[in-house]
């Protein structure tokens, strides 16, 4: 039952996917949610089931005021937020070459300026409280680079860039940062969560053999990875506990993932005879 104590959490994205599900775990565990969709319709149902305890706001996370006016509106609705969960976001299907500069600036305006203009917005708030915890939903595309998800790529990398300092600066005001890199769930990200650019035929064979298709659109059928509530409940175990790593492995592929990416980019390094790692004993 929900209560004056009970959690606030504010939510971007929460329309579908894995916003969604968050946003309907908080509600059924008596916490309260401050939804921010840009179809005003999206979330009817969990209104109509939790019209207290849910605040539902049309916002564009890439327009700074929207997101301001959403982060206003839902401290006036329920005096506080505890957790700021970062979700809204997108993938874009297309090579360096292909994509096109709307479609550059969108990605980045939506996955990294979206929740850099979330921070700047919560972070007086938590400030003043001396408390709250700051989720970036990320991937494990943000320790590796993969042909055709360059954009994609780029852009989660620069929000495990921004966060991690951010970790630091807020650490002292009670704040805490984590980002969770996400291995592969069945969120709708790969459905309806993809954008892609305009194909050349050129790289044909290349998507035949990432994707084992060259159609763009590639055809939808059926889960594209984990059930969803798995994602949701490491999240949420998490932020429940009183600390826990900056960086959270979310899904059994996703310390598999990471560790792959992470000797590649030493191999890489090893060509240069400075380069050692691990570090040996005794080296600063």
């Amino acid at each position: 039952m929900t209560t004056p104590e009970s959690p606030v959490w504010f939510v971007t994205g929460a329309g579908r996917g894995l916003g969604r599900a968050l946003t309907r775990a908080a509600l059924a565990a008596g916490e309260r949610v401050v939804a921010t969709v840009r179809r005003p319709d999206a979330l009817a149902d969990l209104r109509a089931d939790f019209p207290s305890a849910l605040h539902v706001t049309r916002a564009d996370v890439r327009d700074r005021d929207a997101v301001a006016a959403a982060v206003t509106d839902g401290i006036a609705r329920f005096g506080r937020l505890d957790v700021v969960v970062n979700n809204a976001g997108h993938g874009l299907v297309g090579t360096v070459e292909e994509v096109s500069a709307a479609e550059a600036r969108g990605i980045v305006d939506t996955n990294l300026l979206g929740p850099l203009w979330v921070a700047q917005a919560v972070l007086p708030h938590l400030r003043a409280r001396g408390a709250g915890h700051i989720v970036q939903v990320s991937t494990t595309g943000a320790v590796g680079a993969m042909p055709a998800l360059g954009l994609y790529n780029a852009s989660k990398w620069g929000l495990e860039g921004f966060s991690q300092a951010l970790a630091g600066e807020v650490a002292p005001f009670g704040i805490r940062v984590t980002v969770a890199q996400l291995g592969g769930f069945d969120t709708g990200w790969a459905g309806a969560g993809m954008h892609y650019a305009s194909p050349a035929g050129v790289y044909d064979d290349l998507r035949r053999e990432l994707f084992g298709t060259a159609e763009v659109p590639w055809p939808a059928d059926g889960p594209l990875g984990a059930p969803v509530d798995v994602a949701v409940e490491a999240l949420r175990a998490h932020v429940r506990a009183p600390d826990g790593p900056f960086r959270l492995l979310v899904g059994d592929d996703a310390p598999g993932q990471v560790t792959a990416a992470l000797r590649a980019r030493c191999a890489d390094y090893a060509g240069d005879d400075r380069f050692a790692w691990p570090v040996p004993e005794g080296t600063a």
